[in-house]
């Protein structure tokens, strides 16, 4: 022995972590998948391009509120837009699907003043 303390071991980042700063969008994923909920990128798309999603006329009157647990709620202004959004729900859920990844099983309508 020779009297020298032992060679220090270097501390790095714990397995899985990361050096440097993320996307904030790629914790939210992350997250949204610990919870169950659709990803972030997927509800950014629904409500920033919801208009694309419902047509002008729709999205006039009517906008989504949530998605989450397969569940798409979208309120409207007057119980006319609910028969009108109903009737359209089949057609509406595909649109969803095709612009953010995410399919909802079902559609539910809230009638809400603006």
């Amino acid at each position: 022995m020779t009297g020298d303390p032992p060679p220090r071991r270097r501390r790095g980042p714990a397995p899985g972590a990361h050096d440097g700063p993320r996307p904030v969008g790629d914790s939210l994923n992350a997250l949204a998948g610990r919870l169950g909920a659709p990803k972030a990128d997927a509800l950014g798309a629904l409500f920033s391009r919801w208009e694309e999603i419902a047509g002008p006329a729709l999205a006039a009157h009517a906008r989504p509120l949530r998605l989450s647990g397969g569940v798409l709620v979208v309120a409207v202004d007057h119980p006319a837009w609910a028969t009108q959004v109903r009737a359209l729900g089949a057609s509406l859920l595909a649109k969803v699907a095709e612009v953010t990844g995410e399919l909802p099983e079902r559609l539910e309508i809230s009638v809400r003043k603006r």
